[in-house]
């Protein structure tokens, strides 16, 4: 019994020697691994050192204290990291590591902004959570140069390598000192940082459950003090690949999207100040957000930014970062993005829009602004919808930069602003009626123009349905004010467009309704109208003009209380009845018709029936011009300017009454 007792402790001795052996030969190789990492750091002229490492087989954890290291750029960023403990770990295969979970503590990161305004900025993390994890057994050799665009290639390259069921950060706080007092410095925290599910550079899921930030900012030389809150910060399905195709030299030529984010969505945000301003937005979602490497060339546009110490760009290298800037927009798709819940506090009033819809795809996209509420000096201003059709940002901004190059723009360029946007279109909108109490409502309006002819639209169309007081201090409204008419509908439908195999122009549809008075519509027909007419050179525009010719014309009235709202101005005006008003107004047409005639007969027909039209109300009128040769579009114009009765004999003019 005693040999077995004395063999049983002589063999748990041995096993822990041997224990304890390993447990040296494990924290060598683990040492060595990790001073193997640092060591990287120093030779690229940077620090590094770190305090001890532990190793326990038996809990298959590993723990490294007193971390530090400070970059050799200038100024560097410091990080000090009080404790690194792993936990579960082991090693699957040769080239690849895993940890049940790794915790840091208390980790703080100083770095400095010089871009601008020097500023130093600090951050602080209390603890740093990783679940599962599994990545590379040995440290990838990190990138010889301090460039921006490798730093953060390098780091979402070793980021697809990696993978982690979760990453937890409670809370991360940091403070911004500006040394100049130009910035007047701030502090920013962040709490409940979670992500879910990381795989093959791929985040399922990233989660905060709210930011915070209070500076104090120079406002024409005092200081305002703007505190934000953000909260429920998510973002769907980050695809670090995606996004590092933008900073791939190999990738330049990549004209495909590449899809960074599903979704990202946060709210509500809260802005306020000191000085009484309160802006809030309930909610934020931005769909499908992708990248296209051939249009988002952020090396150019970092290698443009002014460095530290320059003086101010030239014009020249202004207009460059724009034009640099403007492909940046051709290099983002964004599926759909919504603000909702828009509100603001000011001095002059509160200001509510109820959302802000957009979209972009290759530079262009919709922009559309719901439910304004707003005050102004002279009263309330609201819109239902205002919106941009397919809105071209990258042309607005290359437009701008050469204005801004002190260049005078050409016509071309002028007339290049068509294509910014499609069309703009208002709904449901109320504005003030000049210094009265009243507003003018407006139902829709919508001007959309296309089929551009180089830079300039042959085609465009126009509806506008309002409704407007009348405002009886206008001697042109006295009538309507006297017939006791204190506010009119208006209804537009204004329609033009060229085709090119014919030359054939055409304004149609061209009505207009003025409720409870009249309505009215022409169609107005132009031949042979060259493509040059549409040249931005006035002078080549003008010479082309000389070919047109004018076509049919035709116009239609219908009288729904216009006629009678004329005999009652003429009675007044001249203290008569209205029988006598109406009589007296059709012995003046056709005196005027028997004057005309003579210079063509047609003209007697069109008098008769204009003469229907006044003594019967509600009677609708058809004219009907057709030339009766090549009739000269500008000669048209000069002989209407100066003997409208020679103008007309150059049509065959049909008219006719109807109820």
């Amino acid at each position: 019994m005693i040999r077995i007792l004395i063999g049983l402790i002589a063999a748990v001795v041995v096993a822990a020697a041997s224990l304890l052996g390993f447990n040296l030969y494990v924290q060598h190789r683990m040492t060595s691994g990790i001073e193997a990492a640092f060591a990287q750091v120093r030779a690229a002229g940077g620090k590094a050192s770190h305090g001890k490492v532990t190793v326990d087989m038996l809990a298959r954890t590993v723990t490294v204290v007193d971390i530090i290291a400070e970059s050799a750029a200038q100024p560097p960023a410091r990080l000090k990291i009080a404790s690194l403990i792993a936990t579960g770990i082991r090693q699957p295969d040769r080239a690849r590591v895993s940890a049940e979970s790794i915790e840091l503590a208390d980790i703080e990161l100083a770095t400095e902004v010089t871009d601008q305004v020097p500023a130093k900025v600090t951050y602080k993390v209390p603890r740093f959570a990783v679940k599962d994890y599994s990545g590379p057994s040995s440290p990838a050799q990190l990138p010889a140069s301090e460039s921006l665009i490798d730093i953060y290639r390098f780091a979402l390259q070793q980021f697809t390598v990696v993978a982690a069921s979760s990453v937890t950060i409670p809370s991360l706080s940091g403070t911004i000192n500006d040394g100049a007092g130009t910035l007047g410095g701030g502090e920013f925290a962040y709490s409940g940082i979670a992500l879910q599910d990381i795989k093959d550079g791929k985040v399922a899921s990233t989660k905060v459950d709210g930011f915070t930030f209070a500076v104090n900012a120079p406002q024409a030389g005092r200081r305002e003090k703007l505190t934000g809150t953000l909260s429920n910060l998510v973002a769907h399905d980050f695809d670090a690949t995606a996004a590092g195709t933008v900073l791939d030299p190999e990738r330049s030529n990549d004209d495909s999207y590449h899809r960074v984010y599903r979704q990202v969505s946060a709210g509500p945000y809260v802005l306020t100040s000191d000085k009484g301003m309160r802006a809030q937005i309930d909610s934020i979602t931005i769909d499908d957000i992708a990248v296209r490497p051939s249009r988002l060339q952020l090396g150019a546009i970092f290698a443009l930014m002014p460095q530290p110490g320059a003086g101010p760009p030239t014009q020249a290298q202004a207009r460059e970062v724009m034009e640099k800037m403007a492909g940046l927009y051709e290099g983002i798709r964004i599926g759909n993005a919504e603000l909702r819940g828009h509100a603001m506090r000011t001095p002059q009033g509160p200001f509510k829009l109820a959302a802000i819809r957009a979209n972009l795809e290759d530079g262009r996209g919709q922009l559309a602004l719901e439910g304004l509420e707003v005050e102004t000096p002279k009263g309330p201003f609201r819109f239902d919808r205002f919106a941009l059709n397919s809105f071209d940002i990258p042309q607005l901004m290359r437009f701008a930069a050469r204005a801004n190059a002190g260049s005078k723009p050409t016509p071309e360029e002028i007339f290049r602003l068509f294509g910014v946007f499609e069309g703009v279109e208002i709904k449901g909108a109320a504005t003030p009626f000049r210094n009265t109490n009243k507003l003018i409502n407006i139902d829709t309006i919508s001007l959309g123009w296309g089929q551009f002819v180089g830079p300039v639209p042959s085609k465009a169309h126009l509806v506008a349905k309002l409704n407007v007081p009348i405002d009886a201090t206008d001697p042109a409204m006295q009538p309507l004010a006297a017939a006791g008419i204190d506010r009119a509908a208006i209804d537009i439908d204004l329609g033009a467009g060229w085709t090119e195999q014919s030359g054939a122009f055409v304004l149609a549809p061209a009505r207009l309704e003025i409720g409870n008075l009249v309505k009215a519509s022409a169609r107005v027909a132009l031949t042979n109208v060259p493509r040059g007419v549409f040249s931005t050179d006035p002078a080549q525009a003008a010479n082309m003009a000389t070919q047109i010719e004018a076509g049919a014309i035709e116009f239609t009235l219908r009288d729904s209380g216009c006629v009678d709202l004329a005999v009652a101005q003429y009675a007044g005006a001249r203290n008569v009845s209205r029988e006598a008003a109406r009589g007296a107004i059709t012995d003046q047409i056709k005196a005027f018709g028997q004057t005309i005639a003579a210079a063509n007969p047609d003209a007697a027909a069109a008098v008769d029936a204009v003469i229907r039209f006044v003594e019967t109300p509600g009677q609708t009128l058809i004219i009907k011009l057709t030339p009766l040769g090549k009739v000269p579009g500008l000669q048209l114009v000069q002989l209407l300017k100066t003997d409208p009765l020679i103008a007309l004999a150059q049509f065959r003019i049909e008219a006719s009454t109807g109820l």
